[in-house]
């Protein structure tokens, strides 16, 4: 059972070791993401030159991959700097933004999966559904109208591709295949915030640079993600204010904070 006081402990270990994270993201949030890093107490570097993203990969904590702006230089990016950080030991987590929308973006992270061994893939409900071929009514990188339960379908990406799966929403739902967890915590603001969910795979990635065990550093990540979220939500007045208090309280979190309001819950996989 994972409890608050392990959400403490992966934080102040980031804090403590200050991880190199190598993040190869889209245009659109790579400020953010760059930012949240900094504010988790990573450092981040944004390379995706073909000459220099193996070299990267090998000296890095992890490594983020966010098909957002896909291009096929992107793509050998990703395949480059991925095979080297296999070959590392390094982890390696996925954002398969959009995946439900065009089959070169299904595609692409079918083969992400088949050349590469990824410790957490991190996306919407619908982005995971079409990753294991349901239909959930994704529209673009929107998560689209709930069909049903993701939590098998989640359950069977994560067993067919042997990582964690982290699916971010109203509830979070991670599960390595074995074990499953909800994470409850968030606020309404954070789909209408651009990159929150490219946000939350650089936060995935700072946590499993720290930890051997993916599950919980995913279950970390996600909630202490969702807490920061949840507070600044509390304070802002919309979606700007709510991106600068983000930062603000990925920066100031701390364990009264997390044991005030950490909403965890154990789910039983048959």
């Amino acid at each position: 059972m994972i409890k608050p006081e392990l959400l403490i402990e992966k934080m102040d270990t980031i804090r403590k070791q200050n991880p190199l994270l190598h993040v190869i993201t889209n245009r659109v949030a790579i400020n953010d993401s760059a930012n949240g890093a900094l504010a988790i107490g990573a450092s981040p570097i944004m390379a995706e030159a073909h000459e220099e993203v193996a070299e990267i990969a090998a000296i890095s904590n992890a490594l983020e991959l966010n098909i957002g702006n896909l291009t096929p230089y992107s793509i050998q990016s990703m395949m480059l700097s991925g095979h080297a950080a296999n070959e590392a030991g390094v982890p390696v987590v996925l954002d398969p933004v959009g995946a439900g929308a065009t089959s070169f973006r299904l595609n692409t992270v079918r083969n992400l999966f088949d050349e590469l061994d990824i410790a957490i893939v991190r996306g919407n409900a619908g982005e995971i559904a079409a990753i294991a071929g349901a239909n959930w009514g994704a529209k673009g990188v929107d998560a689209g109208a709930a069909n049903g339960d993701i939590l098998p379908l989640a359950v069977q990406v994560a067993r067919r591709y042997h990582t964690v799966v982290a699916v971010s929403g109203t509830t979070d739902t991670i599960t390595d295949g074995k074990q499953a967890y909800l994470v409850r915590n968030g606020h309404p603001l954070f789909p209408i915030m651009t990159g929150s969910g490219c946000l939350n795979g650089v936060i995935q990635a700072g946590y499993a640079a720290v930890s051997a065990n993916f599950l919980e550093a995913s279950v970390a990540a996600s909630a202490n993600y969702a807490i920061a979220g949840q507070i600044a939500g509390e304070r802002s007045g919309g979606p700007g204010t709510f991106r600068q208090l983000l930062m603000d309280e990925l920066y100031t979190l701390n364990a009264e904070k997390i044991q005030k309001y950490a909403d965890l819950e154990e789910v039983k996989l048959p």
